[in-house]
C-alpha cells in the first residue's frame, strides 16, 4: 500500500509577476507598450463587467470546489478563461465536461469588454484582445472569495486586489448599473471585517497550486490498493505501529488577509521500520523524509482540522529522535535545514543526517527533534508548536 510517508510531496510555489497597465479604455493599448498588468487594473476591470447571477454562480461554484480540494477559497484567472467554474485541483476532464454549464461565462464578458475598448474588428485590434487574455491566463492572478460560505446567493461583490506591503485594508469597487452599462461607481473602505459580512472579491497571486494538500490526498481514493491494504491488516496483527498527526489546529492568522489562507508544509524525517541489531547493519536504512501541506483558511483559525497523516511507518522501539519542522508558506528563495534523526543499537545512539528544504521567507513555525519516548502507543498525545496545535498517534 503507498502511504504518504513514501511519498514527498514536493511544494511547488507559483509566484508569477504582475505589473501595471492603465485602466478601462487605455487597458488594450497600454499593453502594446509594455504586455503587463496589475492587480488593481484587473480588479477594475472585473467591477465594469455586467456581473449577474449566473456569474457570482460560476465564481461561487469553482472557489467551493478549490476549498473542497484542500485549497483555498480561489479560482484561477487559468481556470476562468479556459474551464469556466473549475476549481483548483479539479479533474480537468470532468471540470471541462461541467464548464458547458455556463451559457455566459466571465471569459465571455471579459472577451466583450476589451472588443469595446479597441478596434478588435481590426486584425491587430483582435490579436491585441487575445494577448492580452494570454497574459492574463498566465499572469498567476486569481479571484479570492473569503467567507464565500456566508455568501446569501444574491448579494452582488465588492471588488478589490491585494496592495501587498502587508496591509490589511485597502479600497474596493462597487459595481453598478449606468447609461452605458455595469461601471464602477464608486470604491469604498474594505477590511477583513467587511469582508465576512457582505461578498468581497479579492485579485491576488495563486501561491498554492503547486502544492498537494493532505485533505486531496487523503480523499484520493487511488492511493490505497485493496490487496495490499489486506497486507497492512495483518501487519498490524503481530504488533507494529505508525506514527500518525491525527489533527492540526492554528492559533493565531500569519498573514494578511488579502493573501488568504496559510498553507503550512509538515516536514518529519526518521527512519522507517529499524530493527538493526548491529552496526554492520546500519548501512541497509537510509532516513526518509514525510511532507505534506495543510492549508488553513481564515475562518479555520482555532478549529481543529481532523485527519490521518502518516509519520513514520513501522515505528520502531528502537527509533531515538525524528527531525520535525513546520512552516508557514512566504516564498524566498529555497535553503536547506540540516538536521539529524536518531536510532540505537544496545544503547548506543547513532545519528543520520537530513537535508530538509524550506524557503527563506517561510514563517518557521517549530522546528526541532521529537524525542520517540514522547509517543505512547495506543494513546492519542497533544502539544503546541508554535503557534500550532497537533495531536499525534501511535496506532
Amino acid at each position: 500500500m503507498k502511504t504518504l510517508s513514501e511519498i514527498l510531496i514536493a511544494a511547488t510555489v507559483v509566484l508569477l509577476s504582475a505589473s501595471a497597465c492603465n485602466r478601462g479604455g487605455e487597458a488594450v493599448d497600454n499593453y502594446r507598450q509594455n504586455s503587463l498588468m496589475s492587480k488593481r487594473d484587473v480588479a477594475r476591470m472585473l467591477s465594469s463587467l455586467p456581473i449577474g447571477s449566473a456569474q457570482m454562480g460560476e465564481v461561487y461554484d469553482a472557489v467551493s470546489s478549490s476549498s473542497a480540494n484542500g485549497y483555498d477559497e480561489e479560482y484561477m484567472m487559468l481556470d476562468l478563461l479556459t474551464i469556466p467554474g473549475a476549481g483548483v485541483g479539479d479533474d480537468r476532464t470532468k471540470a471541462v465536461k461541467a464548464s458547458a454549464a455556463y451559457s455566459v461565462p466571465i471569459k465571455s464578458l471579459i472577451e466583450e469588454y476589451l472588443a469595446k475598448k479597441t478596434s478588435a474588428s481590426t486584425k491587430s485590434g483582435a490579436s491585441d484582445v487575445q494577448r492580452y487574455l494570454d497574459d492574463l491566463r498566465d499572469s498567476g492572478m486569481q479571484i479570492y472569495w473569503p467567507y464565500s460560505e456566508e455568501w446569501d446567493g444574491e448579494t452582488l461583490p465588492l471588488v478589490t486586489f491585494d496592495p501587498g506591503n502587508g496591509a490589511e485594508s485597502n479600497y474596493a469597487y462597487v459595481i453598478s448599473p449606468g447609461a452605458d452599462g455595469y461601471e464602477v461607481a464608486d470604491s469604498v473602505f474594505v477590511d477583513e471585517t467587511v469582508a465576512r459580512e457582505r461578498p468581497v472579491w479579492v485579485i491576488n497571486l495563486n501561491d498554492d497550486c503547486g502544492s498537494i494538500p493532505l485533505s486531496s490526498l487523503i480523499s484520493a481514493k487511488s492511493w490505497w490498493d485493496d490487496e495490499e491494504d489486506e497486507e497492512d491488516e495483518e501487519d498490524e496483527d503481530v504488533g507494529k505501529y505508525n506514527l500518525y498527526i491525527k489533527d492540526f489546529t492554528m492559533l493565531r492568522q500569519y498573514d494578511p488577509w488579502f493573501a488568504g489562507a496559510s498553507e503550512f508544509h509538515v516536514w518529519c524525517g526518521g527512519v522507517n521500520g529499524f530493527y538493526a541489531s548491529t552496526e554492520e547493519q546500519l548501512k541497509n536504512y537510509t532516513p526518509s523524509v514525510t511532507d505534506f501541506v495543510v492549508v488553513v483558511k481564515r475562518s479555520e483559525v482555532g478549529k481543529k482540522k481532523r485527519f490521518n497523516a502518516v509519520l513514520v511507518t513501522d515505528f520502531s522501539d528502537q527509533l531515538d529522535k525524528l527531525a520535525f519542522l513546520i512552516v508557514e508558506d512566504d516564498g524566498g528563495t529555497r535553503t536547506n535545514w540540516k538536521c539529524s534523526a536518531s536510532v540505537k543499537i544496545k544503547s548506543k545512539t547513532y545519528g543520520f543526517d537530513i537535508d530538509i528544504p524550506f524557503r527563506t521567507s517561510d514563517d518557521v513555525v517549530w522546528r526541532g527533534q521529537l524525542g520517540a519516548t514522547y509517543f505512547a502507543k495506543g494513546k492519542s498525545i497533544e502539544g503546541r508548536f508554535g503557534d500550532v496545535k497537533l495531536s499525534f498517534a501511535l496506532e
